[in-house]
Order: C-alpha cells, then sequence, then structure tokens
C-alpha cells in the first residue's frame, strides 16, 4: 500500500480577514492559523507514513517577504526528511511573484518542478510524479503540452495549478477541461488553484484539494488536505481535515419566542451546533443571523447594539467561538394588526426611499463616505456602479428600519 498527500494553495502567513479579529485575544490566537493549518499537513504525512508530499502551487501568498516564513517552512520540511518523506511542488501564481521562492535553499528532500515540465519517480515504485510550474504571475494558456506522456505499466500522478474551465473569485489561469485531463492517460491529477475543494472526476481522479485554512467568511467551512491511498494499481482518495480557524454561516431561529429571556435562550442553546462541528482544538469564526416572527421584532431591532453584544459576550464564554457579524432577519408576528401612525410613517419612509431623487442624494452621499477610505478598502465595497448601488441601497433599506424600529419600539 502506497499513501500521498495532496494539498494546494496555502497561502502561507495569509492574514485572515474578519471584524471578529477586533478583539486582541483572538487575533493574537490565530494570526498564524495558516502555519497552523499547514504544520497539520506536514503531521497528517508523518501519522500516516506516506510515501510522498504533493502541493499543487500557491505555497506562499503573494509578495510577502517574511525570513520567518522561510524558516518556518524549511523547518516543516526537514520534518518530513528526517522520515525519508519526498516533497513535490510546483509553483503557482503566487509562488511566482514571491520574492522568496527560488532564493532559499530548501532541503534536498524538495523537488521543485520548473516551468519546462518533467517527471520523477518515487524510489524503488512503478510511480511517476509529473509537473509543470507557472513561468511567471499570469499563465493565460494551457500547460498540458508540457507534460511528458505518462510512463507505460506505472502509476503517473500529474500536479497542474489551474482554474480548469473558469471558476468564480479566481482568474483563469493555465486553462482546460476535465474532459481534456482525461484524455491524457494519467492515473490521478493533482490539482491547485480554486480554493473549494471538488473532486471533478474518478476514471481518472481529478482533484482540487482546496485550501487548507480558509482566510474569510467567502472560504467557509471546514478544510483539509487529500490522502490517496494506492493499492494493486487502484487509486482510493479521502479527507484529512487541517483548518485551526472555521469560518461558519449560523442561523437562529427566534419564532414563537415572547420574551428577551426566551429570546437568550434559543440563542444560547443553538451555539452549541457549530462547536458540535469543530475539532477539539480548534475554533470558529461565525457570520450570524436571527431569523424569525416574534412579538420582540422591533424592540430587538430597536435595541440591536445590545443584542449584537450580548450574542458577541455568549460566544465568546464557550471559549470556541466568536461573531464576524449579527445580522436581524426577523418579522413581526402574521396576526399583527398595522394601523397605528407609526407604521403609516414607515409606509411614509419605503416610499421616500423608492424616490429617484433620494436614491441618487443617497448615491452621491456613500460616494462621497467612501472616498474618505483607504483604496484598498474602497475597493472591496465598491468594485464598481452597480457594487456601490447595491451598497447605497442596503444602506438606505438598513437606516429606514433602523429609525422605524426605534419609533415602534417606543411606542410599545
Amino acid at each position: 500500500m502506497i499513501k500521498i498527500l495532496h494539498t494546494a494553495d496555502v497561502h502561507l502567513d495569509s492574514p485572515l480577514t474578519s471584524l471578529a479579529l477586533r478583539d486582541e485575544g483572538l487575533r493574537a490566537g490565530i494570526q498564524a492559523a495558516t502555519r497552523s493549518a499547514f504544520t497539520r499537513v506536514i503531521d497528517a504525512a508523518l501519522n500516516e507514513g506516506v510515501t510522498a508530499l504533493l502541493i499543487a502551487g500557491d505555497l506562499y501568498d503573494g509578495a510577502q517577504r517574511s525570513a520567518k516564513t522561510a524558516a518556518f517552512l524549511a523547518g516543516q520540511f526537514e520534518r518530513l526528511q528526517a522520515a525519508k518523506i519526498p516533497v513535490f511542488y510546483i509553483k503557482g501564481n503566487h509562488d511566482a511573484e514571491n520574492p522568496i521562492t527560488g532564493q532559499v535553499a530548501l532541503p534536498d528532500n524538495v523537488h521543485v518542478f520548473d516551468g519546462r515540465g518533467g517527471k520523477v519517480q518515487l524510489p524503488d515504485l512503478d510511480v511517476w510524479v509529473h509537473g509543470v510550474s507557472f513561468n511567471g504571475r499570469h499563465a493565460p494558456d494551457s500547460l498540458l503540452g508540457k507534460f511528458d506522456a505518462p510512463v507505460a505499466g506505472a502509476v503517473n500522478i500529474a500536479m497542474l495549478h489551474t482554474s480548469l474551465a473558469g471558476a468564480a473569485g479566481h482568474d483563469n489561469y493555465a486553462p482546460c477541461s476535465v474532459s481534456e485531463l482525461a484524455t491524457l492517460g494519467f492515473d490521478y491529477w493533482a490539482l491547485g488553484h480554486v480554493h473549494k475543494r471538488q473532486v471533478h472526476s474518478e476514471a481518472p481522479w481529478v482533484v482540487m484539494p482546496g485550501i487548507p485554512q480558509g482566510r474569510d467568511i467567502g472560504e467557509a467551512g471546514p478544510k483539509s488536505t487529500t490522502l490517496l491511498t494506492i493499492e494493486d494499481g487502484e487509486i482510493a482518495v479521502e479527507e484529512v481535515p487541517t483548518s485551526v480557524v472555521t469560518f461558519l454561516n449560523h442561523n437562529i431561529d427566534v419564532s414563537g419566542a415572547e420574551n428577551d429571556d426566551e429570546i437568550r435562550q434559543r440563542i444560547r442553546h443553538s451555539l452549541h451546533a457549530p462547536i458540535e462541528g469543530l475539532r477539539p482544538d480548534d475554533d470558529a469564526i461565525l457570520r450570524l443571523t436571527l431569523s424569525g416572527q416574534t412579538a420582540r421584532h422591533w424592540h430587538v431591532l430597536r435595541d440591536r447594539d445590545i443584542w449584537t453584544e450580548t450574542v458577541s459576550q455568549m460566544a465568546e464564554e464557550t471559549g470556541r467561538l466568536w461573531i464576524e457579524k449579527l445580522s436581524f432577519v426577523l418579522e413581526a408576528p402574521a396576526t399583527a394588526v398595522e394601523t397605528s401612525a407609526t407604521e403609516e410613517l414607515g409606509r411614509l419612509m419605503e416610499q421616500i426611499a423608492a424616490e429617484e431623487g433620494f436614491a441618487a442624494q443617497a448615491l452621491a452621499e456613500v460616494d462621497e463616505v467612501l472616498s474618505q477610505l483607504p483604496s484598498a478598502r474602497r475597493a472591496e465595497l465598491m468594485s464598481d456602479a452597480e457594487a456601490l448601488s447595491a451598497l447605497t441601497t442596503e444602506l438606505a433599506e438598513a437606516g429606514s428600519e433602523h429609525l422605524f424600529a426605534l419609533m415602534k419600539g417606543a411606542s410599545e
């Protein structure tokens, strides 16, 4: 039996992005999350007694220039060297632009494929590893023509950093299709670049292992590396968990709650669910939503700042959970009759918000506020005119709802 571990998109020292990191204790504990996740990859390789480790690109995270990163990486590879485990590594778009890459003397158990491509046989085994690295930051054309033909009668593994036919949120690099990969005769395609794990094919295996440590709510859920087991020429694949901090979306339904004590009890009880899915030593950062119909609808919206702090404290008391953002999607009970002057004013505010003149003025004011932000943050919030319009609408609706909640809550 032969075991091989396949990972990609480690993005060493890439910062985790979350509003929850404003908490000093949390920030100090997870600032090295990508390193900790990579350490778990190495731990898994040693614990499983693998024959090799494959890193399919983006080991680094852009133009990071930390000597500590280089020293950490060399130390982890030396752990594998002591166990006589070779590492096969191809450069992706982030590696190609990183000044550390190629300047650090990595242990001699690390084989880095270059842009010309090549193949290496695993010692004393009929298993060959093929790989092609990026020559620069961009690879707009297919790299498939640089692969040697598979070795007849052997197990052939090919490493490629690619977006395949395209993936949302990822640059279109080294494009190719799964059907093209299948025709080349390799037994396993060890891919990288797209951060969501996906098994695209099992005959042959075409596997994108995903990122080993999520970095924001857009990379939610537990992350892993992929373990190949080769026996009698057949390949089996399984996930090995690696992330130390998990980003999660979590909803708490408070429908029917008649008072604040009941809402608090629902929240406290519901916070057990995300903990149950975590490994014993792991933390989670939650984007939490309170939803449902409750008689306390307007009161909660009126006091949303108090509830936000209350929920954050409940999460922190678990010692495992941290709130990134709390959203309110609450409704008044269906039997409520809206006849008061407050409801009439609420309908009037909705009409005003829908007027073109109001929308234009709101758009100008939001644009003015955003212009005061650093360019990088401004680009995140306002990538184009459509994004600016959507943000303005969201802020106007939130402001109207909050003002109405203040009036409604005060009148009851």
